[in-house]
Protein backbone atom coordinates (compact mmCIF):
# COMPACT_ATOMS: atom_id res chain seq x y z
CA UNK A 1 0.00 0.00 0.00
CA UNK A 2 3.03 2.32 1.10
CA UNK A 3 4.67 2.03 -2.35
CA UNK A 4 1.83 2.15 -4.32
CA UNK A 5 1.19 5.65 -2.19
CA UNK A 6 4.72 6.72 -3.36
CA UNK A 7 4.34 6.00 -6.87
CA UNK A 8 1.38 8.22 -6.86
CA UNK A 9 3.07 11.15 -5.47
CA UNK A 10 6.00 10.58 -7.87
CA UNK A 11 3.82 10.72 -11.03
CA UNK A 12 2.08 13.41 -9.16
CA UNK A 13 5.05 15.59 -8.76
CA UNK A 14 6.70 14.47 -12.21
CA UNK A 15 3.20 16.30 -14.07
CA UNK A 16 3.96 19.14 -11.92
CA UNK A 17 7.28 20.09 -12.67
CA UNK A 18 6.75 19.39 -16.02
CA UNK A 19 3.35 21.92 -16.41
CA UNK A 20 5.95 24.23 -14.17
CA UNK A 21 8.50 24.03 -17.27
CA UNK A 22 5.67 24.52 -19.91
CA UNK A 23 4.50 27.61 -17.96
CA UNK A 24 7.91 29.18 -17.98
CA UNK A 25 8.57 28.37 -21.62
CA UNK A 26 5.44 30.23 -22.63
CA UNK A 27 6.36 32.73 -19.98
CA UNK A 28 9.43 33.25 -22.09
CA UNK A 29 8.03 32.84 -25.41
CA UNK A 30 5.50 35.59 -24.40
CA UNK A 31 8.21 38.13 -24.23
CA UNK A 32 9.28 37.34 -27.90
CA UNK A 33 9.29 40.69 -30.19
CA UNK A 34 7.31 39.97 -33.28
CA UNK A 35 6.41 42.89 -36.03
CA UNK A 36 4.26 42.64 -38.53
CA UNK A 37 0.67 44.18 -39.88
CA UNK A 38 -2.10 42.97 -41.47
CA UNK A 39 -3.39 44.91 -44.17
CA UNK A 40 -7.16 44.43 -45.05
CA UNK A 41 -7.15 44.34 -48.71
CA UNK A 42 -10.76 43.03 -48.43
CA UNK A 43 -11.91 46.35 -46.69
CA UNK A 44 -9.69 48.73 -49.11
CA UNK A 45 -11.42 47.00 -52.10
CA UNK A 46 -14.37 46.70 -51.05
CA UNK A 47 -14.50 50.56 -50.89
CA UNK A 48 -13.16 50.74 -54.49
CA UNK A 49 -15.38 51.51 -57.15
CA UNK A 50 -13.30 53.00 -60.35
CA UNK A 51 -10.65 52.52 -62.16
CA UNK A 52 -8.79 55.51 -60.89
CA UNK A 53 -8.96 54.95 -57.20
CA UNK A 54 -8.27 51.55 -58.80
CA UNK A 55 -4.70 52.04 -59.86
CA UNK A 56 -4.05 53.86 -56.96
CA UNK A 57 -4.64 50.58 -55.10
CA UNK A 58 -2.38 49.01 -57.66
CA UNK A 59 0.20 51.35 -56.58
CA UNK A 60 0.27 49.83 -53.03
CA UNK A 61 -0.66 46.42 -54.23
CA UNK A 62 0.92 45.76 -57.65
CA UNK A 63 0.93 41.62 -56.84
CA UNK A 64 -2.67 41.91 -55.60
CA UNK A 65 -4.28 42.99 -59.06
CA UNK A 66 -3.91 42.64 -62.83
CA UNK A 67 -1.48 44.58 -64.99
CA UNK A 68 -4.35 45.62 -66.64
CA UNK A 69 -7.81 46.83 -65.17
CA UNK A 70 -9.94 47.07 -67.83
CA UNK A 71 -14.08 47.52 -67.94
CA UNK A 72 -14.72 43.51 -67.83
CA UNK A 73 -12.31 43.43 -64.53
CA UNK A 74 -14.48 46.55 -62.95
CA UNK A 75 -17.63 44.95 -63.93
CA UNK A 76 -17.33 42.19 -61.76
CA UNK A 77 -15.34 43.79 -59.15
CA UNK A 78 -18.72 45.75 -58.36
CA UNK A 79 -21.17 42.91 -59.66
CA UNK A 80 -23.64 41.99 -57.19
CA UNK A 81 -21.92 38.49 -56.57
CA UNK A 82 -18.70 40.06 -55.61
CA UNK A 83 -20.75 42.66 -53.56
CA UNK A 84 -22.05 40.40 -51.10
CA UNK A 85 -18.80 38.56 -50.59
CA UNK A 86 -17.42 41.58 -49.76
CA UNK A 87 -20.22 42.06 -47.36
CA UNK A 88 -20.02 38.83 -45.64
CA UNK A 89 -16.63 38.85 -45.15
CA UNK A 90 -17.11 42.44 -43.11
CA UNK A 91 -19.96 40.89 -41.22
CA UNK A 92 -17.84 38.28 -40.07
CA UNK A 93 -14.68 39.52 -39.63
CA UNK A 94 -15.21 43.44 -39.54
CA UNK A 95 -12.63 43.03 -36.15
CA UNK A 96 -9.97 40.89 -37.26
CA UNK A 97 -8.49 41.53 -33.41
CA UNK A 98 -9.00 38.33 -32.01
CA UNK A 99 -7.36 36.29 -35.36
CA UNK A 100 -4.25 39.21 -35.25
CA UNK A 101 -3.11 38.06 -31.45
CA UNK A 102 -3.64 34.78 -32.17
CA UNK A 103 -0.98 35.40 -35.11
CA UNK A 104 1.11 36.96 -33.02
CA UNK A 105 0.75 34.36 -30.58
CA UNK A 106 2.08 31.59 -33.82
CA UNK A 107 4.60 34.21 -35.30
CA UNK A 108 5.86 34.07 -31.28
CA UNK A 109 6.57 30.77 -30.55
CA UNK A 110 7.93 30.22 -34.20
CA UNK A 111 10.13 33.15 -33.53
CA UNK A 112 11.28 31.46 -30.33
CA UNK A 113 11.93 28.05 -32.12
CA UNK A 114 13.84 29.58 -34.99
CA UNK A 115 15.15 32.83 -34.24
CA UNK A 116 16.45 33.05 -38.08
CA UNK A 117 12.47 32.49 -39.51
CA UNK A 118 10.96 36.06 -41.15
CA UNK A 119 7.71 37.51 -40.08
CA UNK A 120 5.58 37.49 -43.21
CA UNK A 121 3.46 40.48 -44.68
CA UNK A 122 -0.06 39.71 -44.10
CA UNK A 123 -3.12 40.72 -46.47
CA UNK A 124 -6.65 39.41 -46.22
CA UNK A 125 -8.93 39.12 -49.01
CA UNK A 126 -12.01 38.29 -50.12
CA UNK A 127 -12.20 36.33 -53.09
CA UNK A 128 -14.07 33.71 -54.59
CA UNK A 129 -14.81 30.28 -52.26
CA UNK A 130 -11.91 27.81 -52.63
CA UNK A 131 -11.97 24.72 -50.56
CA UNK A 132 -9.10 23.39 -51.59
CA UNK A 133 -6.60 26.50 -51.65
CA UNK A 134 -7.85 28.37 -48.56
CA UNK A 135 -4.78 30.72 -48.01
CA UNK A 136 -1.84 31.93 -49.91
CA UNK A 137 1.23 31.26 -47.92
CA UNK A 138 4.37 32.20 -51.24
CA UNK A 139 7.51 33.83 -49.84
CA UNK A 140 7.31 36.18 -47.60
CA UNK A 141 3.72 36.46 -48.87
CA UNK A 142 0.43 35.28 -46.43
CA UNK A 143 -2.78 35.99 -48.18
CA UNK A 144 -5.70 34.75 -46.21
CA UNK A 145 -9.07 34.64 -47.83
CA UNK A 146 -11.76 35.51 -45.56
CA UNK A 147 -14.52 33.73 -47.51
CA UNK A 148 -12.76 30.34 -46.96
CA UNK A 149 -13.63 30.89 -43.45
CA UNK A 150 -17.28 31.94 -43.08
CA UNK A 151 -18.48 29.15 -41.07
CA UNK A 152 -19.87 25.50 -42.20
CA UNK A 153 -23.29 25.86 -42.58
CA UNK A 154 -22.66 29.42 -44.82
CA UNK A 155 -24.78 29.62 -48.02
CA UNK A 156 -21.78 29.85 -49.85
CA UNK A 157 -20.74 26.55 -48.96
CA UNK A 158 -23.84 24.77 -50.26
CA UNK A 159 -22.52 22.53 -52.90
CA UNK A 160 -18.88 21.87 -51.14
CA UNK A 161 -18.85 18.35 -49.31
CA UNK A 162 -19.21 18.55 -45.84
CA UNK A 163 -16.33 17.14 -44.81
CA UNK A 164 -14.21 20.10 -46.59
CA UNK A 165 -16.67 22.51 -45.10
CA UNK A 166 -16.67 21.21 -42.03
CA UNK A 167 -13.45 23.60 -41.60
CA UNK A 168 -14.20 26.47 -43.43
CA UNK A 169 -14.66 27.77 -39.92
CA UNK A 170 -12.89 30.86 -37.97
CA UNK A 171 -11.33 28.61 -35.98
CA UNK A 172 -9.31 27.36 -38.63
CA UNK A 173 -7.31 30.15 -39.35
CA UNK A 174 -4.21 30.05 -37.22
CA UNK A 175 -4.12 26.25 -37.36
CA UNK A 176 -4.25 26.07 -41.44
CA UNK A 177 -1.22 28.93 -41.16
CA UNK A 178 0.48 27.01 -38.77
CA UNK A 179 -0.09 23.79 -41.34
CA UNK A 180 1.53 25.79 -44.20
CA UNK A 181 4.52 26.58 -42.00
CA UNK A 182 5.05 23.00 -41.18
CA UNK A 183 5.23 21.77 -44.58
CA UNK A 184 8.41 24.71 -44.95
CA UNK A 185 9.86 22.90 -42.46
CA UNK A 186 8.95 19.15 -42.96
CA UNK A 187 11.22 17.16 -44.79
CA UNK A 188 12.10 13.45 -45.21
CA UNK A 189 14.63 11.87 -47.89
CA UNK A 190 11.38 9.38 -48.82
CA UNK A 191 7.52 8.95 -48.75
CA UNK A 192 7.31 5.82 -50.11
CA UNK A 193 5.50 3.74 -47.74
CA UNK A 194 2.37 4.21 -45.89
CA UNK A 195 4.52 4.53 -42.82
CA UNK A 196 6.40 7.32 -44.16
CA UNK A 197 3.13 9.38 -45.36
CA UNK A 198 1.95 8.38 -41.85
CA UNK A 199 4.84 9.97 -40.12
CA UNK A 200 5.06 12.87 -42.68
CA UNK A 201 1.82 14.37 -41.49
CA UNK A 202 2.47 13.55 -38.05
CA UNK A 203 5.11 15.84 -38.15
CA UNK A 204 3.09 18.55 -39.57
CA UNK A 205 0.25 17.93 -36.72
CA UNK A 206 3.53 17.18 -33.77
CA UNK A 207 4.79 21.10 -34.96
CA UNK A 208 1.33 22.65 -34.21
CA UNK A 209 1.28 20.93 -30.55
CA UNK A 210 4.33 23.10 -30.37
CA UNK A 211 3.59 26.23 -31.87
CA UNK A 212 -0.18 26.69 -31.46
CA UNK A 213 -0.31 25.22 -27.52
CA UNK A 214 -3.74 26.79 -26.90
CA UNK A 215 -6.05 25.58 -29.41
CA UNK A 216 -7.34 21.55 -28.91
CA UNK A 217 -6.40 18.45 -30.98
CA UNK A 218 -9.74 18.47 -32.32
CA UNK A 219 -8.83 21.76 -33.82
CA UNK A 220 -5.39 21.06 -35.13
CA UNK A 221 -6.14 18.01 -36.85
CA UNK A 222 -9.34 19.52 -37.97
CA UNK A 223 -11.62 16.87 -36.50
CA UNK A 224 -15.13 17.81 -34.24
CA UNK A 225 -14.78 16.66 -31.01
CA UNK A 226 -16.53 13.46 -31.51
CA UNK A 227 -14.24 12.59 -33.90
CA UNK A 228 -11.30 13.37 -31.68
CA UNK A 229 -12.49 10.99 -29.26
CA UNK A 230 -13.60 8.12 -31.92
CA UNK A 231 -9.14 7.80 -32.99
CA UNK A 232 -8.53 8.15 -29.10
CA UNK A 233 -10.85 5.42 -28.50
CA UNK A 234 -9.66 3.54 -31.21
CA UNK A 235 -5.94 4.11 -31.62
CA UNK A 236 -5.05 0.47 -30.40
CA UNK A 237 -7.66 -1.24 -32.81
CA UNK A 238 -6.42 0.89 -35.33
CA UNK A 239 -2.87 0.28 -35.05
CA UNK A 240 -3.28 -3.83 -34.84
CA UNK A 241 -5.37 -3.25 -38.31
CA UNK A 242 -2.30 -1.58 -39.87
CA UNK A 243 -0.22 -4.13 -38.42
CA UNK A 244 -2.25 -7.32 -39.10
CA UNK A 245 -2.92 -6.07 -42.83
CA UNK A 246 0.70 -5.54 -43.00
CA UNK A 247 0.19 -1.60 -44.63
CA UNK A 248 3.01 0.25 -43.24
CA UNK A 249 5.78 -0.58 -45.38
CA UNK A 250 3.19 -0.78 -48.52
CA UNK A 251 3.55 1.45 -51.29
CA UNK A 252 0.03 0.75 -52.05
CA UNK A 253 -1.13 4.89 -53.27
CA UNK A 254 -4.58 3.56 -52.19
CA UNK A 255 -3.89 3.44 -48.87
CA UNK A 256 -3.12 7.20 -48.97
CA UNK A 257 -7.07 7.56 -50.57
CA UNK A 258 -8.29 5.34 -47.60
CA UNK A 259 -6.24 6.72 -44.51
CA UNK A 260 -4.89 9.70 -45.48
CA UNK A 261 -6.01 12.43 -47.90
CA UNK A 262 -9.50 14.34 -46.81
CA UNK A 263 -12.58 12.24 -46.67
CA UNK A 264 -16.00 11.77 -44.65
CA UNK A 265 -14.80 8.43 -43.38
CA UNK A 266 -11.74 5.74 -43.10
CA UNK A 267 -11.83 2.74 -45.54
CA UNK A 268 -11.26 -0.48 -43.44
CA UNK A 269 -14.03 -2.27 -45.28
CA UNK A 270 -15.46 -3.13 -41.89
CA UNK A 271 -18.87 -2.14 -40.10
CA UNK A 272 -17.32 0.83 -38.51
CA UNK A 273 -16.47 3.08 -41.52
CA UNK A 274 -19.55 5.01 -41.41
CA UNK A 275 -18.50 5.95 -37.42
CA UNK A 276 -14.85 6.86 -38.16
CA UNK A 277 -13.28 9.93 -39.29
CA UNK A 278 -11.59 10.34 -42.51
CA UNK A 279 -7.54 10.61 -42.52
CA UNK A 280 -6.94 8.02 -39.44
CA UNK A 281 -3.02 7.17 -40.56
CA UNK A 282 -2.82 10.85 -39.80
CA UNK A 283 -3.66 10.91 -36.30
CA UNK A 284 -1.38 7.57 -35.60
CA UNK A 285 1.37 9.03 -37.24
CA UNK A 286 0.50 12.16 -35.37
CA UNK A 287 0.66 9.21 -32.04
CA UNK A 288 3.99 7.96 -33.27
CA UNK A 289 6.01 11.24 -33.82
CA UNK A 290 4.10 12.53 -30.68
CA UNK A 291 5.86 9.41 -28.59
CA UNK A 292 8.95 9.85 -30.70
CA UNK A 293 9.63 13.45 -29.26
CA UNK A 294 8.74 12.31 -26.12
CA UNK A 295 11.70 9.66 -25.57
CA UNK A 296 13.84 11.40 -27.27
CA UNK A 297 13.23 15.17 -26.14
CA UNK A 298 14.34 16.59 -29.74
CA UNK A 299 13.93 20.03 -30.53
CA UNK A 300 10.63 20.43 -33.04
CA UNK A 301 12.87 21.81 -36.16
CA UNK A 302 15.61 19.08 -35.92
CA UNK A 303 12.41 16.92 -35.28
CA UNK A 304 10.99 18.34 -39.01
CA UNK A 305 14.31 17.20 -40.77
CA UNK A 306 14.44 13.92 -38.90
CA UNK A 307 13.66 10.97 -41.51
CA UNK A 308 10.24 8.76 -40.65
CA UNK A 309 12.25 5.30 -40.22
CA UNK A 310 14.64 7.00 -37.23
CA UNK A 311 11.23 8.80 -35.68
CA UNK A 312 9.76 5.06 -36.02
CA UNK A 313 12.43 2.80 -34.72
CA UNK A 314 12.85 5.65 -31.23
CA UNK A 315 9.59 6.02 -30.78
CA UNK A 316 8.64 2.31 -29.60
CA UNK A 317 5.31 3.27 -30.13
CA UNK A 318 2.53 1.11 -28.31
CA UNK A 319 -0.47 2.39 -28.24
CA UNK A 320 -2.24 1.38 -24.61
CA UNK A 321 -5.22 -1.51 -24.95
Amino acid sequence: MKIKHIHLLFVVALLFFSCEDESKVENEISKVEVDFTIERFDKILASTTDKDELESVKEVFPFLLPKEIDSVWLEQLNSDLQKQIFTEADKNYGDFESHAQGLKHFFQHLKYYDNAVEIPMVITAADYVDYRTKLIFEGNLLIINLVNYLGENHEFYQNIPLYFAENMTPSQIIPDIANKYAMRYAYQNQRKTFLDEMIYHGKLLYFKDIMIPEFSDAEKIGYSEEDIKWATENEAQIWSYFVEKETLFSTDPKLLGRFTVPAPFSKFYLDIDNESPGRLGQYIGWQIVRAYAKRTEKDVISLMRTDSDEIFKDSKYKPKR
